[in-house]
């Protein structure tokens, strides 16, 4: 069967899971999910209630009379079902960098008589950046390993406070093994904290299942939560008791109202709040996770396996002279796919040029993100195509210069 029969076929056997309906989609193909997702339709009506509603005529009384101050924990229930984790266990509101930088200070407070973080050295540059920042502010020192070699390092020695991963590596797509890692953490006596941006709404993370103890993730990538929407912070019900980050913030108070001079934490995962969350943010968040109502994750996850298959098998066919570095076992892979070529950045701009829009990765990667919900087939072939033409043509070579601030 030729490619074009294939994309018909595996659109029509997908069909179910196809919400393009409930996004607002610009021309061309959007394979940049793993960046920033589409905008579902239902966010700009939400977010014009909310400004000219709930801000512009009923101000503060909103906190209690739509529901504000109850946000950060109900949006956090709401991620928490895609997320695998029972109610109460997650909150919404800060960056991603603080709620890894507080996820980490916290564990490190839980295992107080051990010394050592370990971190992929190939995570997220943020990832790395808080990880050091908190060593030297601490005393503690880093330990770097894949997380293929982290079980063996747990293995030989017995310092480690804590484990810092990403579920998903950011360059290249694949998917870590989640639930050995954490086990391996456990038997040595380590903290595990993952960092589900590049996962989460996209891929089953279980983090009950699996027993993990903390972990973040955006909002702004696969949940479609829009630019600079607010992080999560997942704490396992076991650990919320002894759940102390570094920054106090009001909201993590017992009594925020009562005022007092002096910090005393919530008794609930309402600890892990912190300052006053930004509300048009994390409402416009509310609105965009409606997509996945009556929607199981593993749906979504199927989908995305299929989408991300069938554009490995389209690159191999159309466009060979490209590296796919991205696993090719739909279990080993988030839902990316990356490619290596030393024109890189060039070919981004060129697709970008023909309506296809991915993103580049120093220093030679073409990263194509896949938002499962509202991508088909047909639209991965498309973009194959396109990229066969950039190759043809010569275009990556054109414009392979001076590079954008954000690439």
């Amino acid at each position: 069967m030729d490619l074009t029969s294939r994309a018909a076929a595996l659109d029509t056997e997908h069909r179910d899971t196809d919400l393009r309906h409930l996004f607002r989609l610009p021309p061309g193909v959007y394979l940049d999910g793993n960046s920033l997702g589409a905008l579902p339709a239902a966010v700009p009506g939400a977010v014009h209630e909310v400004v000219d509603r709930h801000w512009g005529q009923d101000l503060i009384a909103s906190w209690n009379r739509h529901g504000w101050w109850s946000a950060p924990q109900r949006v956090g229930d709401r991620i928490g079902r895609l997320v695998g984790a029972a109610p109460g266990q997650v909150v919404v509101g800060d960056t991603t960098s603080v709620a890894l930088f507080q996820a980490v200070s916290a564990a490190l407070t839980l295992r107080p008589d051990r010394r050592a973080i370990v971190i992929d050295p190939a995570s997220f540059p943020t990832d790395l950046y808080v990880v050091a920042g908190l060593a030297e502010l601490t005393g503690h020192h880093v330990v770097t390993a894949s997380p293929d070699g982290i079980p063996a390092l747990l293995d030989s020695r017995s310092d480690v406070a804590v484990v810092v991963a990403s579920h998903v590596d950011f360059r290249t797509g694949r998917l870590w093994d989640l639930p050995t890692v954490t086990r391996a953490a456990h038997r040595a006596g380590a903290i595990t904290v993952w960092d589900l941006s590049h996962s989460a709404g996209a891929v089953p993370v279980e983090l009950d299942r699996h027993e993990v103890d903390l972990a973040v993730g955006c909002g702004y990538k696969y949940f479609n939560g829009g630019p600079g929407a607010p992080a999560f912070t997942y704490v396992g019900h076991r650990h919320q008791a002894g759940y102390v980050p570094a920054i106090r913030a009001w909201h993590g108070h017992a009594e925020p109202f009562a005022m007092e001079p002096t910090h005393r934490f919530a008794d609930d995962v309402a600890r892990a709040r912190g300052g006053t969350p930004p509300m048009l943010s994390l409402l416009a968040l509310e609105a965009a996770l409606g997509v996945f109502d009556g929607l199981d994750i593993d749906d979504v996850r199927r989908r995305s396996s299929s989408l991300t298959g069938f554009l490995i098998e389209a690159l191999d066919e159309l466009a060979p002279e490209v590296e796919v570095v991205t696993p090719r076992d739909p279990e080993a892979r988030g839902s990316h796919v990356s490619v290596a070529h030393p024109q890189a950045y060039g070919m981004s701009q060129a697709l970008i040029a023909r309506g296809v829009t991915g993103d580049f990765r120093a220093p030679d990667l073409l990263r194509l993100g896949v938002g499962a919900p509202y991508l088909t087939h047909r639209d991965v072939l498309h973009a194959v195509r396109q990229l066969r033409a950039v190759l043809d043509g010569g275009e990556a070579e054109a414009l392979d210069g001076p590079r954008r601030t954000v690439t």
